[in-house]
């Protein structure tokens, strides 16, 4: 099961004389000779000239010399496969993939060579690509002459699908390409399907088996705050995501829902609304946040919203002192404390709850599956979950993620907000910029200025913080102007410390690194410059533009950037100035980044890919999601004959950490 990336056609014989170097990967045939270790200083390579009759090139090594001095001889022709690039003015392949042109017992019966992912650490242990290759054909010809199928009969015919056994021999060695294409699909469809399989069926079981606490009731804390400290109206998609999340609260199964929603969109409020309602059954709550910034933000705007009223909100955080700490977990244990909000400290064993009703996680990308189960288990009967995330997520990307939680959307902005403007800039207008921040400033308005370091790297070319604070320090001089400067390695009291000084309206600019992405709410603050936007993925971007544009007042992010930019780059800024709308700009990183950068949103156990693309496969995704849906419709618990297979799948699959089912 672990499959090449690639296949070669060795039949097609490049020359050197006349190739392609736009292709990813070329054969060609000749010899290797001259082979000589150049040592530069603490390092040896090992260097060869390749001549095909109409040419020479160079081969280098940098690993395996010895492997390849040895093995090598200038009498034999072999096949050279790789990616030539150009140095200086001569032609080379850099570690390439070398055989005999003409092996004795190695592979003379397959046309195509497969290309498998490897390590240098793996390649010194014998498992280069080649090695893999021979390892995998020894394997297949040990394959019994029929394997058990894992999907129904009926699915197979609909989709036309190869079966198992051929399909498996097809993707390591096909006899033609379509028959690894074809392999290639029957290999996706059935990952992709299986997933979901196990997405949907679980969604089922809990459903049907995972009985939750029954909120029957919309009493005096949502009410009273409902009635009297709310000062705005309710956006129509946030009316429709508290109905939502209350139906599941009445139904007497355990809620476990996905709330996506832009930045700004008032996923907050939604989350406080739901914790009154878990008040009013006689429950407590708690909200979890990746950062004691955060959680502390959270605390801060609880605090202010229910003011007046009889709730008693605590925060837990790492940073309180050890007796503040026991105080606020024996007021907890004995129900004297309604919500509580903190960060990774709600899960110690000593955190104990009188009666934990009702779990909300922030950002829960941050957290890891285990981590959001203590929560879950500190209560008799499981308490009902929300999860939320404020970067929006595509709906492919949804669908397959998230197939085991019902999802709300809030696609719908507060009123009087105004969409930020944004603007790319460069180092050539950079007197421009700090004109317009001057500007700003003498309105009364503050600034971000967001850089992607804290100490100048050798490596990159990057602006560093440091160095960016004692610029903005020269023109931006004391008294007329107060600056703040915040990053991950300062103490928590220092963070926490500029962080007020900047709420309270004390300093203008903020000079930051990326810690400011979640977590801080200042309405002033009406300009993000983000330094090096180049180097910043599109959802922190869009993270990052959020911190402005809170309050009635018009907001601006500018993206400055260097002159010269990768196509890739530019890409990421246009959307950026082309749009606001969270779920677009999702949508544009997925395409842009590919699955291979997914791990920010992959959970453990959820999305484990060998060979689906959920964006380049996004038919498939449908496909399969739709007739697994449609299976389990009519057969929930798999007692068909026909679906005998996918039952077998559930059933020999590893259970894993029943806690899983909470995200």
């Amino acid at each position: 099961m672990y499959f090449p990336f690639r296949m070669v056609d060795r039949s097609h014989i490049s020359t050197l004389d006349h190739f392609n170097p736009e292709e990813p990967y070329l054969v060609f045939k000749g010899h290797i000779h001259d082979l000589h270790t150049v040592t530069s200083g603490r390092s040896n390579r090992l260097e060869a000239t390749f001549s095909d009759g109409t040419g020479s090139m160079a081969l280098v090594w940098f690993q395996g010399i010895k492997w390849i001095r040895e093995s090598v001889r200038s009498n034999v022709e072999y096949n050279v496969m790789g990616k030539p690039t150009l140095f200086g003015s001569t032609w080379q392949i850099a570690h390439p993939d070398i055989e005999p042109s003409h092996p004795e017992g190695d592979h003379p019966r397959h046309p195509f060579l497969p290309i498998y992912s490897t390590t240098e650490k793996a390649k010194a242990k014998g498992f280069s690509s080649r090695g893999i290759a021979r390892l995998t054909d020894t394997l297949i010809q040990q394959l019994p002459s029929y394997l058990p199928e894992t999907l129904p009969a009926h699915v197979i015919e609909k989709y036309r699908l190869m079966d198992r056994l051929s399909a498996l021999k097809a993707m390591h060695y096909p006899d033609t390409l379509q028959a690894w294409q074809q392999a290639m699909f029957r290999e996706k469809f059935e990952e992709l399907f299986l997933h979901q399989l196990d997405f949907q069926s679980s969604r089922i079981n809990r459903r049907n088996h995972s009985v939750g606490r029954v909120f029957s009731i919309v009493g005096v804390h949502f009410n009273d705050f409902y009635h009297n400290n709310l000062t705005f109206s309710l956006t129509g998609a946030q009316k429709r995501v508290v109905k939502e999340i209350r139906t599941d609260m009445r139904s007497g199964r355990q809620m476990n829902r996905l709330l996506q929603g832009d930045v700004g969109s008032g996923k907050t409020l939604v989350a406080l609304l739901t914790m009154l309602i878990a008040l009013d059954n006689g429950c407590q709550a708690c909200l979890m946040a990746p950062t004691e910034i955060l959680a502390s933000q959270h605390y801060a705007s609880f605090s202010k919203m229910l003011a007046g009223l009889d709730i008693k909100v605590e925060l837990l955080v790492g940073a309180l002192k050890h007796s503040q700490k026991n105080a606020i977990k024996q007021r907890l244990a004995k129900g004297e404390v309604d919500i509580l909000i903190g960060t990774h400290a709600l899960l110690e064993d000593d955190v104990q709850f009188a009666q934990l009703g009702y779990v909300v996680i922030d950002e829960q990308h941050r957290f890891g599956v285990e981590q959001r189960a203590k929560l879950w288990a500190k209560s008799d009967i499981p308490p009902h979950v929300l999860v939320m995330t404020a970067t929006p997520i595509p709906r492919t990307l949804a669908m397959t993620l998230y197939a085991d939680l019902d999802c709300s959307v809030i696609d719908e902005l507060p009123p009087g907000r105004h969409p930020v403007i944004t603007t790319h800039g460069t180092d050539a207008q950079r007197l421009k910029l700090f004109a317009f921040m001057r500007q700003q400033i003498a309105q009364g308005r503050q600034v971000y200025v967001v850089y992607p370091l804290i100490n100048e790297s050798e490596k990159l070319d990057l602006k560093d913080i440091m160095d960016g604070y004692e610029s903005i320090s020269r023109s931006f001089p004391q008294p007329q102007y107060q600056l703040s400067i915040v990053h991950g390695q300062m103490p928590a009291e220092a963070k926490a410390y500029e962080m007020d000084r900047f709420k309270r309206g004390e300093t203008n600019i903020m000079v930051s690194t990326t810690v400011i992405e979640v977590g801080v709410d200042v309405p002033n603050a009406t300009v993000m410059v983000i330094e090096n936007a180049e180097r910043f993925g599109l959802s922190q971007l869009h993270q990052l533009r959020g911190r402005v544009g809170r309050g009635g007042s018009q907001s601006y992010c500018i993206l400055m950037t260097k002159d010269e930019l990768s196509r890739t780059s530019q890409q990421r800024i246009q959307t950026m100035c082309s749009t606001t709308d969270g779920f677009a700009i999702a949508e544009a990183d997925l395409r842009l980044r590919g699955p291979g950068d997914l791990q920010g949103l992959q959970q453990s156990g959820m999305l484990d890919l060998k060979v689906a693309d959920i964006v380049d496969d996004e038919p498939l995704v449908r496909a399969s999601r739709d007739e697994v849906r449609s299976i389990l419709e009519n057969d929930p618990d798999l007692l068909l004959p026909e679906n005998k297979p996918l039952r077998q799948y559930l059933q020999n699959k590893p259970s894993g950490n029943q806690w899983g089912k909470i995200s």
